[in-house]
């Protein structure tokens, strides 16, 4: 029966439903997307391509690996972690005798895998702006030796294999692009100085029958002689990987490969396991797609429920006395708790489902759009199956019956008498929403304070928006108070529109709750979106000052490819004029399973031409086995001057260090700085990032340009511009990432903020029928609504505004040390625009569809 009374009741006032509906499917669609980003995360697929002839790979451990034990009450409690490593770890190339041996193994193939990038031979190369001959690059490739050829396996359609150090065999796809044939020149920029080769051959896929095979999707290759591949992959002795073939009979088993492989760092890799041995950029984007979409869909899930809750307390509001006279005519209150129940069931789970469908292709384009931000990389392909369309409708369903169930609380202890008297007059704020509310608001204060002592990123970033959302809910719940408190406050600009502004005040402080309504979401999204925005300028603004600081007076070279050679550096050093050079190679480490930003400096010239402002400790005589900290790593990790520091370096390398200084532009210069020979031994691609140059004074930029003329892609920066080579970037497609997923929350903020105007709006039918009876006109109801409107805008962004400004002071204060974050104007008014541009509107077009029946015929109605 009460099934079937909230089905009619459904029917019977579908445009009072329709505002829960539209909130339930966004929530659904959204919750959804995210856990699109957390399964592929967790069990994206990762296509091999290189590796298709080869059953087997073989590679290194790409993990750093701590074990914890814990002895509690007699018991023993081991723990195991593992964190993925920012660059390739490789192998002793003196491990393939091992796998040889081990039967049904035919033959043992060792890939050598370096980065490359390839320009037009006119000239020595290419690049942009002052520095470069002008030629444009064909794009970012792989180098590898033509013995690994067979792992795919490649096969030559014109020209022959390389033999000599000059000659290079490029795949059919570059040679379309660059219309390349046999006897063609190309430049090679690889992790050594740019070199001229002639091209042997043109080799393209084929399948293990020598059939034709589409070119490589995911990558560009280039194949050189053996000897020369050692030389640019600069890792003598060592292997990026062993390709296993098996013989005709069958191939080897596996666990009898690890067997063999035991007591050393190879991992053995079968199946779809080799996509993540070929591309160990995509297996470290599984955790951060992780990271990634935990957080935002916690967000999301958060502001969705505050949302949900909101829209439902105010459905209910609108049929107060309708419930009032179901506890009038006898319903019980159980009664009425299962109907309202059941009606939220129904909205929720049909826009549950809706939504959830919705989510999938929303899913997609926000995977996407990480590929195209550079977020993540092209080769981890989507995994979105049913488990995130089930959380999204389930979590959708039950979130609207607790909705549902938390605001019909009040009305359904009510006697009928109580019941009947509220839906007449509004009530005030009871004492326990105000006690509530204030409990949250110190809650909010007691997050504020957290947010000022930390100092990473990634403790900041979640503890940011989950103060924005708990301030929020304060708001709500204080919302009738301020809402009548900032009727008060706007009494005077109000009273000056005369007439409709009288109205529009007393309607103010008469309907505190319905306005509070409207304030809560339009607040949040002021918050929200200002929070968003001003925590990446701030934290960029800052980086950019602290190196800015750090370089005064210094030229910088810059890369538009894989960055700057030692050749080009040494040109430059050899320049008249010039005083001193430093490289700069980036790279990122753990020390522990902490990751932390770092970077490699030429030692001698720390300090001078590159200064992090020491704060602790010296860096005189700063060298190979020296590391200086910024003030956030020291205070992490509990170090200071003097004392050792275990590293892991970005290819799994050890290393012991000494902290000899502690320094405060950590956020310019990175976490940690070493010295410039350790860590380009240790990452894929040991080009300078930046090269700073002090020269005398006379040396101009064309002296500078002149000496990297024949370098592909170098540009010379001003003094002055040092810190846009420098600042790290890192982090940037992270950043525009999370700001694009967080753009989502913003979007379903924004409709939940206009659902609730326009629901709070379309319900006073009789109210406008009764103002037109007592003689007032059309246009000054509108008049009306326009004032109410804007004054509810301007509460809302004075809410929203102190809420984002304490949160992002302290979050300035413990990621930069400075309590004035990086606000911009613009786009901070144009925040509150987006605000009246959503509100005017969704009072406006309803209050019109409203004022259409006639007023008589309206107070003739049954309610």
């Amino acid at each position: 029966m009460l099934t079937r009374l909230a089905l009619r009741t459904l029917k019977a006032r579908r445009s009072g439903f329709l505002g829960a509906f539209l909130a339930l499917f966004c929530a659904a669609a959204l919750i959804t997307a995210c856990g699109g980003l957390l399964e592929t995360g967790l069990v994206g697929s990762i296509a091999t391509e290189r590796y298709g002839a080869s059953p087997v790979v073989v590679t290194a451990d790409q993990n750093v690996h701590q074990t914890t034990v814990k002895h509690k009450k007699g018991k023993t409690k081991v723990k195991h972690k593992a964190k993925p490593l920012a660059e390739r770890v490789w192998l002793p190339a003196d491990l393939a005798p091992r796998i040889a041996a081990v039967p049904g193994v035919r033959a043992v193939v060792p890939e050598l895998t370096f980065p490359a990038e390839t320009f037009p031979a006119t000239g020595a190369g290419g690049g942009s702006g002052a520095g470069g001959s002008g030629a444009a690059s064909y794009g970012r490739a792989y180098g590898h030796g033509w013995s690994s050829a067979v792992l795919t396996p490649f096969a030559l359609v014109a020209g022959h294999a390389p033999t000599a150090a000059d000659e290079v065999v490029v795949d059919r796809g570059l040679a379309r692009k660059a219309h390349l044939a046999p006897g063609d020149r190309l430049t090679v920029q690889s992790t050594a100085a740019p070199r001229t080769y002639r091209v042997s051959g043109v080799a393209a896929p084929t399948t293990p029958g020598g059939g034709a095979h589409a070119d490589l999707a995911e990558q560009t290759s280039l194949f050189f002689s053996q000897a020369e591949a050692e030389r640019l992959a600069a890792h003598p002795g060592q292997v990026a990987a062993f390709g296993v073939l098996p013989q005709a009979e069958g191939g080897p088993d596996p666990d009898a490969l690890r067997t063999a492989l035991d007591g050393t760092k190879a991992r053995v890799h079968t199946g779809g396991g080799r996509g993540a041995a070929e591309f160990p950029d995509a297996a470290r984007a599984r955790v951060q797609l992780v990271s990634m979409g935990g957080a935002i869909g916690g967000t999301a899930l958060l502001v969705a429920i505050l949302v949900v809750v909101g829209t439902f307390a105010l459905s209910l509001r609108q049929r107060h006395r309708e419930l009032a006279l179901l506890r009038a005519v006898a319903a019980t209150s159980r009664q009425l708790r299962q109907l309202i129940g059941r009606e939220a069931l129904l909205v929720g789970a049909t826009a549950g489902v809706l939504g959830a469908l919705a989510g999938l292709p929303l899913a997609h384009w926000l995977l996407g759009r990480f590929v195209a931000l550079g977020a993540i990389p092209d080769t981890l392909h989507p995994s979105i199956g049913f488990a995130p369309m089930a959380a999204g409708a389930l979590a959708t369903t039950a979130g609207a019956w607790a909705a549902a169930r938390i605001s019909a609380r009040r009305i359904t202890r009510l006697s009928p008498a109580q019941a009947l008297a509220e839906s007449l007059l509004e009530r005030g704020a009871s004492a326990g929403r105000t006690v509530a509310g204030l409990l949250l608001l110190g809650g909010g204060a007691t997050l504020v304070g957290v947010l000022r002592s930390l100092h990473t990123e990634p403790a900041a970033t979640p503890v940011t928006f989950l103060t924005v959302i708990v301030l929020a809910v304060a708001v709500s719940l204080l919302g009738p108070l301020l809402v009548r408190g900032g009727a008060a406050v706007l009494a005077g600009p109000l009273r000056a529109a005369r007439f409709p502004g009288v109205l529009a005040r007393r309607n103010l402080r008469g309907n505190a709750f319905r306005n509070a309504a409207a304030v809560t979401p339009l607040a949040l999204l002021v918050a929200m979106a200002s929070t968003v925005l001003f925590t990446q300028t701030t934290l960029q603004h800052a980086a950019h000052d602290q190196a800015a600081a750090g370089t005064r007076g210094a030229w910088a070279l810059t890369s538009d490819g894989l960055g700057v050679p030692g050749a080009a550096t040494d040109a430059v050093r050899r320049t008249p004029g010039v005083t001193s050079v430093t490289e700069v190679v980036r790279t990122t480490v753990r020390v522990g399973l902490d990751k932390f930003p770092a970077q490699g400096v030429t030692a001698g010239s720390l300090g001078r031409d590159l200064d992090p402002d020491v704060v602790d400790g010296s860096l005189a005589g700063f060298g190979d086995t020296s590391v200086a900290v910024s003030e956030t790593a020291a205070r992490t990790r509990h170090v200071h001057p003097g004392s050792t520091l275990q590293v892991t370096l970005g290819d799994g390398t050890p290393v012991t260090l000494t902290v000899a200084a502690v320094y405060a532009r950590g956020l310019g210069f990175g976490d940690l700085t070493m010295s410039h020979a350790l860590v380009a031994r240790h990452v894929d691609d040991p080009l300078a990032a930046a090269v700073l140059v002090r020269t005398a004074a006379g040396t101009d930029r064309a002296a500078l340009a002149a000496a990297v003329r024949g370098y592909p892609g170098i540009r010379v920066l001003a003094p002055g511009h040092a810190a846009d080579a420098l600042a790290p970037t890192v982090r940037r497609g992270n950043a525009e990432a999370q700001l694009l997923a967080m753009g989502l929350v913003l979007v379903f903020t924004a409709i939940a903020a206009v659902n609730t105007l326009a629901m709070s709006t379309a319900e006073r039918v009789r109210e406008f029928a009764r103002l037109l009876l007592a003689g007032a006109t059309r246009r000054q109801v509108l008049r009306m609504l326009a004032c109410e409107a804007t004054a509810v805008v301007a509460l809302a962004g004075l809410l929203g505004t102190a809420i984002s400004l304490a949160v992002l002071t302290a979050f300035s204060t413990g990621m930069t040390g400075a309590s004035s974050p990086t606000l911009a104007l613009l786009p901070y008014l144009s925040v509150l625009a987006l605000a009246a541009l959503l509100a005017l509107p969704a009072t406006a077009l309803p209050g019109r569809f409203a004022l259409r029946p006639r007023p008589v015929d309206v107070m003739a109605a049954a309610d």
